[in-house]
């Protein structure tokens, strides 16, 4: 295993946390803007429709997604800029 990936391992953990606040500020703003209810529906929410959480599952998976990988991307290639190796 490369030094460099090793070295990278706790930016990564880093990187992931801070991608997950940044995911779940940004759903709950697209949640709000698609002019539904300030909280999104948890999966046991009796009053809730099917229709309601699974929208509100793939929006927030999609969120998620779309922001770890940017993230993961912008990271990895700071790690290039400042060592000159790809930390993957």
């Amino acid at each position: 295993m490369k030094i460099s990936k090793i070295a990278y391992k706790p930016v990564g953990l880093a990187l992931g946390a801070t991608s997950g606040m940044i995911a779940g500020a940004a759903f709950k703003q697209a949640w709000k803007m698609a002019g539904h209810d300030d909280d999104a529906p948890d999966a046991t929410d009796e009053d809730r429709s099917w229709q309601e959480i699974l929208l509100a599952a793939a929006l927030q998976g999609a969120i998620f997604a779309v922001v770890k990988a940017a993230v993961d991307r912008a990271g990895a290639t700071t790690v290039r800029r400042l060592t000159g190796t790809w930390p993957g």
